[in-house]
């Protein structure tokens, strides 16, 4: 009898756990889904997960031809070699590298051909091909997001323009100026081939960025505190718009996720020495913050105008100034939209509420800076944030007028052009001088104490174009192509701070880094206006001249130590100095003594 009530006992634990068992067996055994940009791509070979190294295989060629590029086979070398316009990447079945530009990338687990397919760790295939990728373990779906076509082409993806979708300051928050003498997208703006996951975006391929930790402090030069090492600047920028840096598109609607991501992201940065960062708060005419005048912004929960539930910029200033570090807000001015579509505009968003304001130029939306009002209007969204926060600088990127498409704004240049101006080119400089001029009068006379400061493109004008230009080629220029009068603003004293992104390597011949420090040093000098230097280790290994040894941003760094108006350096983005390509992140630990 014993025995049977044993045997009846264990049959239930059994048939009980087998219950439990099976519907995660079942999850587990249903194939990964891939969807591109939110449609689906259709694939005879689903991806699969290695189990002993918990990485995700995807198939190269469906991606590839997914985002548009063209993809070849070699039946004899058992190769595939995807191009599109800014790169090319080659990889050979069994290999455990791939070449990207003619420059060999290990890989974390060795090219396999299922059934026909190539296929690659899911890690590689994001940041190579400038895709964000977000991982769902519940429906086992892998989603890439293109960002519109370039997070910042490689910046800009290799384009020249400066007024992209994408998120770093030139190239947008990722858009960019075109690189020097392009033509061959051999070296883009910020933003656009450096995709991969967000951070905590908890891939299965292990993406995700654990939190680190620092005790760096230090603040602005000029602030009226006491900086660190030697009063030197050491910043990030962090950008937001399609949750490049912070937050990652999985913590919508958490809260409690999204400050503990920004917690982590805070002690990394400082764990390499830094001791700012300048948040993106402003991306397409919205807002990290509650506003009167402008939505919340859709990075925050996936809606834009949707409250998520806290103040995140209240919670980022504390949680900086917590550890002795800087808070710059940085917002994009003109950019209305990544896209032309206002569908998924909130009702109070400006593109809703003045669409005579907008013009819509090389795919995205834009205020128009002809028009008064909307300058305006701009100065007030900044102003909110100045007034209500505790911030230390107010922060513009190069986000003027665009570089990759006819501007429409004949109408504005009739109406309040009044005959001041012969030609377009001076009346366009002219509105955002006023601009400048006005926003730096207004922040100063609030609150002195708050910097102001703009990060230009990289060249003002080229030798060729101007005598006193710098000696380079670059294919646009910050003063002849965004009708930004950068000498102007400083020897006008409308800004603080100037912050050139050099984004060139102290190799590059048409505009090699320190050809333009040394312009940019110049222009600055006896003018009580400082310099940051942006850098871009986002490039590093690329195949760009230059970028394939981390040294060459330590070598920037001692290079501007030969200039004493260079008074620090910001980094672009948080998100690839925590990637630590080439062992970036160690080497200014090192450098700057963390």
């Amino acid at each position: 009898m014993k025995f049977v009530k044993w045997a009846v006992t264990a049959a239930v634990l059994v048939m009980s756990l087998l219950a439990a068992i099976a519907p995660a067996a079942a999850a587990a055994d249903r194939p990964i889904g891939i969807y591109l940009d939110n449609r689906k791509l259709a694939s005879d070979v689903d991806p699969f997960i290695i189990p002993k190294v918990n990485l995700t295989m995807v198939p190269l060629r469906v991606i590839s031809e997914g985002i548009g590029a063209s993809v070849f086979w070699s039946q004899q070398t058992k190769t595939v070699t995807t191009e599109n316009a800014d790169t090319t990447i080659s990889l050979t079945a069994g290999a455990s590298a791939g070449t990207v530009g003619g420059v060999s990338i290990p890989l974390a687990a060795s090219v396999q051909n299922v059934r026909g397919r190539i296929m690659v760790p899911l890690r590689f295939v994001g940041e190579q091909l400038g895709l964000q990728v977000d991982w769902n373990g519940t429906a086992r779906t892998i989603a890439l997001t293109s960002n519109g076509g370039g997070i910042p082409p490689a910046s800009g993806a290799g384009t020249g323009s400066a007024g992209g979708a994408s998120g770093s300051p030139g190239s947008g928050d990722g858009s960019g100026g075109s690189l020097p003498g392009a033509g061959d997208g051999s070296g883009s703006l910020p933003g656009s081939a450096g995709g991969g996951a967000s951070p905590g975006s908890d891939l299965p391929d292990g993406t995700s960025v654990p939190p680190g930790a620092g005790d760096n402090g230090g603040t602005l030069p000029g602030s009226g505190t006491v900086p660190a090492a030697g009063g030197s600047l050491r910043g990030a920028w962090v950008s937001t718009v399609f949750n490049l840096d912070w937050p990652s598109a999985p913590s919508y609607g958490n809260p409690q996720r999204q400050e503990q991501e920004f917690d982590s992201l805070l002690d990394d940065l400082q764990g390499m020495g830094l001791n700012a960062v300048f948040v993106q708060v402003r991306s397409v005419g919205d807002a990290l913050y509650p506003s009167s005048l402008v939505p919340w912004s859709k990075f925050l929960t996936g809606t834009q105008g949707k409250d998520p539930g806290y103040d995140p910029l209240a919670f980022m200033i504390a949680e900086t100034h917590k550890r002795g570090m800087q808070f710059h807000a940085w917002f994009n001015p003109f950019r209305a939209n990544t896209d032309t579509s206002t569908d998924k505009l909130a009702p109070n968003q400006v593109a809703k509420l003045h669409p005579d304001w907008i013009v819509a130029s090389g795919g995205a939306l834009y205020i128009n800076p002809g028009i008064p009002a909307a300058r305006q209007q701009i100065i007030d969204a900044i102003m909110e944030v100045v007034a209500r926060y505790d911030i230390d600088g107010v922060h513009l990127d190069d986000y003027f007028y665009p570089t990759n498409g006819t501007f429409g704004d004949d109408a504005a240049y009739q109406t309040y052009n009044a005959g001041r101006f012969s030609n377009k080119g001076d009346w366009r400089r002219d509105n955002i001088n006023q601009f400048v001029q006005k926003l730096g009068e207004s922040i100063h006379s609030l609150k002195p104490a708050v910097k102001f400061g703009i990060s230009p493109f990289g060249v003002w004008r080229n030798k060729s174009a101007d005598p006193t230009g710098s000696d380079t080629k670059a294919g646009v220029t910050s003063y002849d192509d965004m009708y930004a009068d950068v000498r102007t603003w400083i020897r006008s004293g409308w800004i603080d701070y100037v912050m050139p992104q050099i984004y060139w390597s102290l190799s590059f011949g048409a505009a090699r880094y320190d050809t333009l420090v040394d312009w940019w040093a110049n222009e600055v000098k006896g003018t009580g206006v400082s310099l940051y230097i942006g850098h871009s280790p986002y490039k590093l290994g690329t195949a760009e001249a230059g970028w394939q040894d981390a040294h060459e941003i330590i070598n920037q760094l001692a290079y501007n130590k030969l200039h004493p108006e260079v008074a620090g350096d910001v980094f672009y983005s948080a998100k690839d100095l925590r990637k630590n390509p080439l062992g970036v992140a160690d080497l200014l630990r090192a450098y700057y003594g963390g």
